[in-house]
């Protein structure tokens, strides 16, 4: 397998990650936030992730806030996803952004690349809020 670098993403981007159980990459991609994006290395990027999930919405802990339809509509759209998900920034890792752990989503709203869709600007209080929880 070719290793490919993705594009310059930019920080707020939703992509699709596999993010990793451990070290290997999971098998099953999933929505991750992209918090910074370190460029020391350009055209091969390393950005920082925090981990979206699908699963257990109707609850959230510290340092998690969530993007649901019936709340906030627009920021659902601009995020491009499929179910309500939660992001978790405790939960958040570097990874190289290349197709070692990035990959283009099925619907690919975005062409070519990882990018499922961008947070929406009514969502930065909530991460802000989230990274407050998480800070000890």
């Amino acid at each position: 397998m070719i290793l490919r670098w993705w594009p310059e993403p930019m920080a707020g981007d939703i992509v699709w990650c596999h993010f990793p159980d451990n070290i290997e990459p999971r098998p099953k991609p999933r929505p991750a936030l992209v918090l910074t994006v370190y460029d020391d290395e350009a055209p091969q990027f390393i950005v920082q992730v925090a981990y979206g999930t699908s699963q257990k919405t109707d609850r959230l802990f510290a340092g998690e806030f969530l993007i649901a339809q019936s709340k906030n509509p627009a920021a659902y759209a601009a995020a491009h996803l499929s179910f309500d998900t939660k992001f978790n920034v405790k939960q958040a890792l570097d990874l190289p952004y290349s197709s070692q752990w990035f990959s283009v989503p099925p619907t690919a709203p975005h062409g070519q690349r990882p990018l499922l869709g961008t947070l929406h600007p009514s969502m930065v209080r909530a991460v802000q809020a989230a990274y407050k929880a998480a800070s000890p």
